[in-house]
């Protein structure tokens, strides 16, 4: 199963207490330096995803191989190819940026001037070599996702996973994790399997992505011929007087299917695209409706989203992972970053 340095999911589950479906059967495969996208709400399943595949929790059911490794019996070799660097950044607050280096290059194996080299320059690349020698407590959050994705990359994995790894950092600092991750699955030919719930982090940096909802993936396949399949543009209107709106919605009728807007709105799919703009205009005049905002959208990954789910992807969401058993989640293991 798998390549050396991909990733190969069929039929993986987990199920919890009460009868609760995390992952629902889901198969996906990531080829040697492709950058996946794992898209959901909270709650859809991408976390538990992310600990079955880095041995953190078992499956239920299917299987999964990591850089051809199996997850349920080859647990210890899978943590030694990859790195991860998971929801909550395992950092000590009384320890400074070199210290957390010494300790897991230790764990991995790596001797003092090994370590010492590789991570002056982990450390340069993320940012963090003036801040090296300050206690981690004094780190912005910003800093600590850099150092938690600079000790992830210390020995040298060939398979990175991130989850949600840019969660509420700042624009600046997740413009610069973007620009490391690309470089890493580029340059060193890295796998990356990257969760998130960033639409523009997706479309930035996957070559590939995959939607999940409910346990269950919804969709594949690039960003550009995900949104392709939706169509064409949208028009979104907002009336001047809200009673208006019935009326705007039989206006807008002629020009195409209806489309997500919001609640104030009528959006409709354009099916002779951007050039109809004028003839809407000239239709709306004709019936005596004026707009307060006239807006054209291009199909996003949320519209593919809506499409498939009913529901919008950003924000959304029943914590089915948060609910499920979390005594059967065990602590992260150190080697596994």
């Amino acid at each position: 199963m798998g390549g050396d340095n991909g990733i190969l999911v069929e039929g993986l589950a987990r199920e919890f207490k009460g009868g609760i479906k995390a992952v629902d059967g889901i198969d996906l495969q990531v080829a040697p330096g492709e950058i996946y996208g794992f898209l959901g709400p909270n709650g859809a399943g991408k976390s538990t995803t992310v600990l079955m595949l880095v041995t953190l929790l078992p499956p239920s059911g299917g299987r999964a191989s990591v850089a051809g490794l199996d997850v349920t019996t080859q647990g210890p070799a899978i943590r030694r190819t990859i790195g991860a660097a998971l929801q909550e950044a395992a950092l000590d607050d009384f320890l400074t940026g070199w210290e957390h280096i010494d300790l897991q290059g230790g764990l991995h194996g790596m001797s003092k001037a090994e370590c010492r080299t590789r991570g002056e320059a982990l450390l340069d690349r993320v940012g963090l070599s003036d801040a090296a020698g300050r206690k981690v407590g004094g780190y912005s959050g910003g800093m600590k996702r850099r150092l938690d994705l600079a000790l992830a990359l210390l020995h040298g994995p060939r398979v990175l996973f991130l989850d949600e790894p840019t969660t509420g950092l700042d624009p600046q600092s997740r413009s610069a994790l973007w620009a490391e991750v690309e470089r890493l699955a580029r340059e060193d030919g890295v796998t990356v399997f990257l969760t998130t719930q960033y639409l523009e982090e997706a479309d930035v940096l996957a070559d590939r992505v995959g939607i999940i909802d409910h346990g269950k993936i919804v969709a594949e396949g690039t960003p550009s011929a995900l949104k392709a399949e939706i169509g064409g543009v949208a028009l979104e209107a907002t009336p001047v007087n809200p009673n208006d709106k019935e009326r705007l919605a039989a206006s807008l009728a002629p020009f195409g299917e209806p489309a997500a807007g919001s609640p104030k709105s009528v959006a409709v799919r354009l099916a002779s695209g951007a050039e109809a703009l004028a003839d809407v205009v000239r239709a709306l005049d004709a019936d005596g409706i004026s707009v307060s905002d006239l807006q054209l959208h291009q199909p996003s990954l949320d519209d593919v989203f809506l499409e498939k789910t009913g529901r919008s992807l950003e924000g959304g969401g029943d914590d089915a992972e948060d609910s499920g058993d979390a005594a059967a989640t065990p602590a992260p293991e150190p080697a596994a970053r």
